[in-house]
């Protein structure tokens, strides 16, 4: 039916005209949030949302809310990545604010596109452009080897090379390593020999003598001692054949005028006579290949009949100081300081038993480092500061330029955990980066250095000792850590125990002064009465310090 009101409508027609309205106005907001999720990388969990009925896609199976990525990304990635390169070349600024910002791992990064909804465009306008790819997941260094890992890698690579072995007349041995044992080339003594001067007497006394020199040393063989009978000899002489004892001239009564000698006490057969092969047979082993030639064991040597040892090559250390910051004398001024590794670490590498030049000040010169890394000949080149990350810090470019093989890069060890150990060439040296700090450089010393050079030297590795520490040492959460100490005798019938020194930061040099040893306290720290490794310093201090100044 029509009449002046106009069409004839059916009713409800308005509120279905209005409901389609609002249905419009809802997706064109929909499109608008799926343009806007488009632009922050979360189409793809609306769509998820969409197939799992609004609840989502598991966490564990997407990304989570630290940005990792998981493998349902990596499908949907492969899915976008068709339209990037056009919508790249569309919104070179929308590529910028996505793909240039660095990744640091937070929710707001914007690679990750979540804290980015505020830029959605509006409803209709164009979509901005997506990622090309997954992005690559975080990289995670692992974590570095302990301290007794990284001791164990240096001894390894010291030992690794094929064994060589000079021989060197006895004036040149002492300090090198015997690189095979050393066997007896004669008795010793190689005759019956008198251990004092007095008289070689034959059968029981008392005993008729002739006046006269009597017998010395370095004389030929005498003739044989008759019962009853007495002759002078001096120490070291040859013993007659025949001889009972010899009886020292403080315990003989001689008896001029009768020509007879008495004695003073009891006289037991062989007494005070060093008879033959008392020390050794010959070819009896005397010393094991791997000792360091004392002089004591060159006296044994020439005792033995030794001319020339043989011995492993003392190893070749550079020594390459780094930094600008560095004086070399006077006192520090206008931010720089006075260079104390320089001057310690070539007679702490001598007491380890190197032949080291001398150390060379590089500054903090990247291609002086390469060139002088490429030009040396040494069996060690040891390196002081440079092994972080900073921006003067050259140690890792110029060894990666040089394709150097990292053994040890970084130990759980305070202070001096940023250590390093390298191997320039499969034939070529090696290379022991030590942190810059002194104490710290110390720690790099005795954790890679030393263990490497015992290894080069032939020295078998020595046998970890422990000791009571009398007092709390606190130590670092999770790794290792090096206090300097020093000996202490135990009072009242105690037992000896170490004592933890004083001055003990990274940048330190008092404690270490002072000390003998350093203990090796593990992580969480250790109670006093607890027994620590120690490791001993190649000397001993030569001043007794007051407990007051040091500890």
């Amino acid at each position: 039916m029509t009449g002046s009101d106009g069409p004839h409508r059916e009713p409800g027609s308005d509120v279905r005209a209005a409901g389609s309205a609002s249905e419009r106005a809802r997706e064109e907001e929909e499109r608008a949030v799926e343009q806007a999720l488009a632009l922050v990388g979360g189409a793809d969990r609306s769509s998820r949302s969409d197939r799992s009925g609004g609840s989502g896609e598991p966490p564990s199976r997407g990304r989570d809310t630290r940005g990792r990525r998981g493998p349902r990304d990596e499908d949907l990635d492969a899915g976008r990545s068709s339209n990037t390169h056009a919508d790249r070349s569309r919104d070179p600024q929308a590529h910028r604010s996505s793909d240039s910002a660095p990744y640091d791992g937070r929710d707001n990064d914007p690679r990750d596109g979540r804290a980015a909804s505020a830029t959605a465009p509006a409803p209709g306008s164009e979509q901005p452009p997506l990622p090309d790819r997954a992005l690559p997941p975080a990289k995670t260094s692992p974590p570095p080897p302990s301290w007794d890992r990284a001791r164990a890698v240096a001894a390894r690579a010291g030992r690794g090379g094929p064994p060589v072995t000079i021989r060197l007349p006895l004036d040149r041995a002492p300090g090198h390593v015997l690189a095979e044992a050393l066997g007896a080339l004669t008795d010793l003594p190689s005759f019956d020999t008198s251990a004092m001067d007095g008289w070689a007497v034959a059968g029981p006394g008392p005993w008729a003598f002739e006046a006269g020199a009597g017998l010395l040393a370095g004389r030929g063989p005498a003739a044989a001692l008759p019962d009853g009978t007495a002759v002078r000899i001096a120490t070291g002489a040859r013993v007659p054949p025949e001889t009972t004892a010899v009886i020292r001239s403080e315990h003989a009564h001689v008896d001029e005028a009768r020509g007879l000698l008495h004695a003073r006490r009891s006289v037991v057969t062989g007494q005070d006579i060093r008879p033959r092969g008392q020390e050794c047979r010959s070819g009896e082993h005397l010393v094991p290949a791997g000792t360091v030639v004392t002089p004591a064991v060159l006296g044994l040597a020439a005792a033995a009949g030794y001319d020339a040892l043989p011995v492993v090559p003392r190893p070749r250390v550079d020594i390459l100081v780094l930094g600008d910051e560095l004086l070399n004398a006077g006192l520090p001024h206008d931010g720089l300081i006075r260079d104390a590794l320089g001057p310690m670490l070539g007679p702490w590498l001598r007491a380890l038993g190197a032949e080291v030049s001398g150390a060379r000040r590089l500054g903090d010169d990247a291609g002086a480092l390469r060139d002088a890394l490429a030009s040396s000949d040494a069996d060690l080149i040891v390196t002081t500061g440079g092994t972080a990350a900073g921006p003067v810090d050259h140690v890792h470019p110029v060894l990666d330029a040089l394709g150097a093989e990292l053994l040890v890069d970084g130990v759980a060890v305070r202070p001096g955990h940023p250590m390093l150990l390298a191997r320039l060439s499969p034939d070529g040296p090696c290379l022991v980066g030590l942190p810059g700090n002194p104490l710290a450089a110390v720690s790099g010393l005795l954790t890679l250095a030393e263990p490497l050079l015992a290894g080069i030297a032939g020295r078998p590795a020595q046998d970890p000792y422990r000791a009571l520490v009398h007092a709390e040492v606190h130590g670092h959460p999770h790794d290792t850590r090096l206090v300097p100490v020093v000996h202490r005798p135990g009072r009242a019938g105690g037992r000896d125990h170490v004592a933890p020194l004083r001055y003990n930061g990274p940048a330190m040099l008092r404690g270490i002064a002072a000390a003998d040893g350093l203990a090796v306290v593990p992580p969480g720290g250790v109670r006093s009465g607890t027994e620590v490794e120690i490791l001993d310093l190649p000397w001993a201090p030569a001043t007794p310090w007051t407990e007051g100044c040091f500890t």
